[in-house]
């Protein structure tokens, strides 16, 4: 559908801004998702307005988009910079995930929301939000992030 065209061009500016909030993708071999082992496929996770997910976690949200289909704003905690992101439908929410994955970063995420930036951050978040916490595969997109690993002899 041409429809979906704005909302592509909404998850492309979140997805450059994720970037940029995440370093190009790079982390730690930690695995901080291992911390919900339940029989959940997504664990309990805040909902609601980003006013109010941003109150939840602590911060005073810096808008950047308020649009009909995406929401986002900046937030600072002491443990660094996010970006906070709502969408209008679960459609929408997971179109935005699957074309922001390829950037790399982390990623916490709960129903029609997501949360952008380095792992410490968002698994900081987890403990106000709930969701859960994803990496993205930039490492596994070969000549376009700053990992090494990318080779193989």
């Amino acid at each position: 559908m041409r429809l979906t065209r704005p909302k592509l061009a909404a998850a492309g500016a979140v997805a450059v801004l994720g970037l940029a909030l995440t370093g190009c993708g790079g982390g730690s071999g930690d695995d901080h998702a291992s911390a919900h082992d339940g029989t959940d496929a997504v664990p309990v996770a805040a909902t609601g307005s980003l006013e109010h997910l941003a109150s939840e976690a602590g911060c005073k949200p810096n808008m950047q988009t308020d649009a009909d289909t995406i929401r986002q704003a900046i937030c600072k905690t002491s443990d660094g910079k996010y970006v906070l992101a709502t969408f209008a439908t679960d459609r929408g929410q997971a179109e935005w995930l699957s074309g922001a994955k390829d950037y790399g970063g982390y990623y916490l995420v709960g129903r029609k929301w997501v949360a952008v930036g380095e792992e410490k951050v968002v698994a900081a978040l987890q403990d106000s939000l709930g969701g859960a916490l994803e990496e993205g595969s930039a490492h596994m997109n070969p000549g376009g992030s700053h990992n090494s690993s990318g080779h193989s002899s």
